[in-house]
């Protein structure tokens, strides 16, 4: 942006576009600065690990933000945060570069939420009663065309099983990597030493919770 760039989207290195993000640019003519939710499931009655992990890593995905030349302040703030501290602390409410994006919307004006949900849909915000294919195969998230996937471990984990109906993006994707690595395989559905420490968060936070209601 300091050198002339008036708009800039950076996306992380595992997402994979389906159609066209030119709208995302268009946004970026009114707004300064966009970021997509996460869009965990919220429901109180059940799946409350998932409403918990608003709080606990976030309510917005660091995989995808847009900026203009106007967002420069909002820029130079996040990087004194992330120079502050990254790492996975959420007794303290940190996790990693991404917590911190929860206090843009209020700290900084001209800040869009993408709630399209076709925008970084990922293993962690597909809900079977969400999803369907329209006349032309294409995969609606609540009617809304997909325009990215994260493939994050997770959404290789659950795409990758062939009853799920993002399984032919998944396919598509595995298709794309291999015309650049042709040996590449796909590990996420092995258990990895970097995702222990959140299986041992989540047991702690499931027997802190039994032991609350009994």
């Amino acid at each position: 942006l300091e050198q002339g760039y008036d708009q800039v989207i950076y996306v992380d290195n595992d997402i994979f576009f389906y159609d066209s993000p030119d709208f995302l640019f268009q946004k970026l003519n009114s707004a300064n600065f966009l970021l997509t939710p996460h869009f965990y499931d919220a429901n109180p009655a059940q799946n409350q690990n998932w409403l918990e992990a608003n709080f606990r890593v976030g309510l917005y995905n660091a995989g995808f933000i847009g900026a203009n030349k106007n967002a420069i302040p909002i820029l130079d703030w996040w990087t004194e945060c992330c120079l502050y501290n990254v790492k996975k602390a959420f007794w303290r409410g940190l996790f990693d570069d991404q917590k911190y994006l929860d206090l843009i919307p209020i700290l900084f004006n001209d800040v869009a939420i993408i709630k399209h949900r076709g925008c970084n849909f990922a293993g962690w915000n597909s809900r079977k009663s969400e999803l369907k294919r329209n006349d032309e195969n294409q995969l609606l998230i609540q009617n809304e065309k997909l325009i990215f996937i994260h493939f994050a471990a997770l959404s290789m984990l659950e795409f990758s099983k062939k009853e799920h109906l993002a399984n032919q993006e998944y396919e598509n994707y595995l298709e794309a990597l291999k015309k650049f690595n042709p040996i590449f395989e796909n590990g996420a559905s092995k258990l990895e030493k970097r995702n222990l420490k959140a299986y041992f968060y989540y047991l702690r936070w499931n027997i802190a919770r039994r032991l609350e209601k009994s």
